[in-house]
């Protein structure tokens, strides 16, 4: 890949991850300059020419220690349209977990839908593509921007983590709610075509109200088989907890966890070490850093989503097809 003809960046607080994905592609991580001011506002710019070239940021929006999710949005924002005021010919957002996107409707009077609002911005600032890896609402995301989408999934590189522990076993794919199981089900498919025999489905019953979370109804095959519970997200493992917990009282002989995004969020660690599972896998979209190391060495595996996230950018680059990426 031509050096001179693409450029990547990222901010400083997502450099590690870009520099894995720029390793991919053979390049550098551009330089930019993010500078701030005592009163809180900050600047950023590129230290080096964009002119004329096709540009990628790659940027997961997720609040951490040192920067909260508010200040890493808006500076990826200016940095965009930084970019694009600066002559790239063109610009492409990378962003593996996209913020905002469990908002996506109305679910009382006067709510907002938030992956509306942040749609707005992001196209404010000019992107021709929007670039994202299991939003939590696939057809809230593509219907939410007017510029070009591409949704990537995680599912194969999970896949090739659980192999190993799947083979021989009579197996079901479960969603921990009603809402997820259309995502479960094309996991259940991918897997079934892995292995060339049939995988079973489930899923459980969930309502929330209130920021309350009922519901232990199952539907599914699950007594006597090893259940694997898929989702895009753990944010306080509640959901997970919950559910590892039924499929157990349904006779399920052991249950692992896939999903996508580890946020880790509020009592996370008090969930995922008392849930009923025996391995989840996650991606490194976000940092695992939440979790303590024993938990991470014992039951919690990261996967590295860096080579998916490069490959895309790659195929993005010369007009290359990214169907060939879903498993």
């Amino acid at each position: 890949m031509a050096s001179a003809d693409i450029a990547l960046f990222s901010l400083q607080s997502g450099r590690d991850f870009a520099a894995a994905v720029a390793a991919h592609l053979a390049v550098a991580v551009a330089e930019h300059e993010e500078r701030e001011f005592e009163d809180g506002e900050h600047k950023i710019r590129p230290l080096e020419s964009v002119r004329n070239r096709d540009v990628y940021v790659v940027q997961s929006l997720y609040g951490d220690e040192h920067h909260p999710l508010n200040d890493k949005l808006i500076r990826l924002l200016f940095l965009l349209a930084s970019l694009r005021e600066n002559g790239a010919r063109r610009v492409t957002a990378v962003v593996p977990y996209l913020c905002y996107s469990r908002k996506e409707r109305k679910t009382k009077p006067r709510d907002p839908v938030s992956t509306r609002y942040l749609a707005q911005l992001f196209e404010a600032m000019g992107p021709d593509c929007m670039v994202t890896l299991d939003v939590h609402n696939l057809a809230a995301f593509q219907n939410a921007y007017r510029c070009r989408c591409q949704h990537l999934t995680a599912s194969g590189l999970l896949l090739d983590h659980y192999l190993p522990y799947l083979e021989g076993k009579k197996l079901t794919v479960a969603s921990p709610d009603v809402g997820g199981a259309k995502r479960a089900d094309l996991f259940r498919q991918a897997l079934e075509r892995r292995l060339g025999r049939a995988v079973a489905s489930a899923f459980m019953e969930k309502r929330r109200s209130e920021g309350e979370v009922s519901g232990t109804v199952v539907a599914g095959e699950v007594e006597g088989r090893t259940v694997l519970v898929v989702d895009d997200l753990v944010a306080s493992g509640g959901t997970l907890k919950r559910a590892a917990e039924a499929f157990e009282r349904q006779g399920a002989e052991e249950v692992f966890a896939a999903a996508t995004h580890g946020l880790f969020s509020g009592n996370a660690e008090e969930n995922i070490s008392a849930a009923a599972i025996k391995r989840l896998a996650v991606s490194n979209s976000i940092p695992p850093f939440r979790l303590p190391k024993t938990l991470l060495q014992d039951k919690v595996a990261v996967v590295d989503a860096a080579p998916l996230i490069g490959e895309a950018i790659g195929r993005l680059h010369r007009g290359g097809s990214l169907t060939e990426l879903t498993p």
